[in-house]
């Protein structure tokens, strides 16, 4: 562990902004997060322990030309730290900032605090002990606070008001490695690696429902259609029966082959066809007809036999 000089600048913007511009006092400025965008980890119980050396501390306009130590002109000094306090969380250290409503930027401050806080912010020079852990300074204890400045930097800044609310300071310029996570947080590394599983294993679990659901979509869906094929043909079949039916057709020239073929048919016009070609067979032959006196039969042939005979010829002939 080393003691070291050390300059943050903090900006603050919050929800519950109070400015007193007759009184002077501004409510809720951030002073110190616990986690540096200058890649440095500030420890809790440091920065609790540090609030006393904050309270009172002297606000001056802008850093200083020469050292952070020097000597300050009267002309920059704008006002003072009070009621400084630890935020809830990790959100850091906050305080009132009570300022000369006379100074010649009293004005500007009050008017940058109402209505545009992202340009203004704290920056602070400080000693502190400090050590390292991988990549990351960690500061273990604040010794001394040398100096608080209020500063413009809009180009890094947010703002003026963070809110006792906020978790840390404003986005860090140097990004932040998953090793340094590991070490300074290793408890919401565990947390986003255990949700990530449970995300997972939901995720999977989800996958592999709409799967079975699609499975039994599938098949209730060919169930669905074999069904109404089934249906169709034994409507199908039914309509061809009833078509022979009403064209009362000889059972001898009925044969199986020609319901077949019916049956194979959708074409009603071409059925119709059909069957009224197969009537006109039938009454060519004289299939079913009444015998007359004049068709004697010959001798071992019977009314069946010399129908059936007559027809097969009419086919074939």
């Amino acid at each position: 562990m080393k003691v070291e000089s050390i300059r943050e600048f903090t900006d603050s913007r919050g929800v519950a902004l109070k400015v007193q511009a007759e009184a002077g006092l501004i409510t809720g400025v951030k002073v110190l997060g616990l986690l540096s965008r200058n890649g440095r980890t500030y420890v809790k119980e440091a920065v609790a322990r540090a609030a006393a050396l904050y309270e009172g501390a002297k606000v001056n306009v802008d850093h200083p030309n020469g050292k952070a130590d020097q000597p300050r002109s009267y002309a920059d000094r704008i006002g003072a730290l009070e009621n400084v306090r630890l935020g809830p969380g990790d959100s850091g250290l906050f305080a009132d900032f009570r300022f000369n409503p006379k100074h010649a930027l009293a004005e500007q401050l009050i008017w940058d605090a109402e209505h545009n806080p992202q340009a203004v912010g704290f920056s602070h020079n400080i000693t502190g002990k400090t050590s390292r852990r991988g990549q990351t300074v960690v500061v273990e204890e604040i010794t001394g606070v040398t100096s608080v400045d209020l500063v413009a930097d809009p180009a890094t800044t947010r703002g003026l008001f963070e809110g006792d609310q906020a978790n840390h300071e404003e986005a860090n310029d140097m990004p932040i490695t998953l090793e340094q996570l590991k070490a300074e947080q290793p408890d919401l590394i565990e947390a986003i690696g255990k949700a990530a599983v449970e995300a997972y294993a939901k995720s999977k679990e989800v996958t592999d429902q709409r799967e079975a659901l699609e499975v039994k979509v599938k098949t209730l869906t060919e169930q669905v259609d074999r069904f109404e094929a089934e249906k169709k043909l034994a409507e199908h079949r039914a309509a061809v029966d009833k078509e022979l039916t009403d064209a009362k057709l000889p059972e001898t020239v009925l044969t199986e082959v020609f319901r077949s073929t019916l049956y194979g048919e959708s074409d009603q016009a071409k059925r119709t066809a059909l069957i009224e070609d197969r009537q006109a067979i039938a009454k060519a032959a004289g299939v079913n007809r009444p015998r007359s006196q004049e068709q004697p039969l010959t001798e071992g042939q019977t009314p069946d036999t010399r129908s059936t005979k007559q027809f097969a010829a009419a086919i074939a002939g």
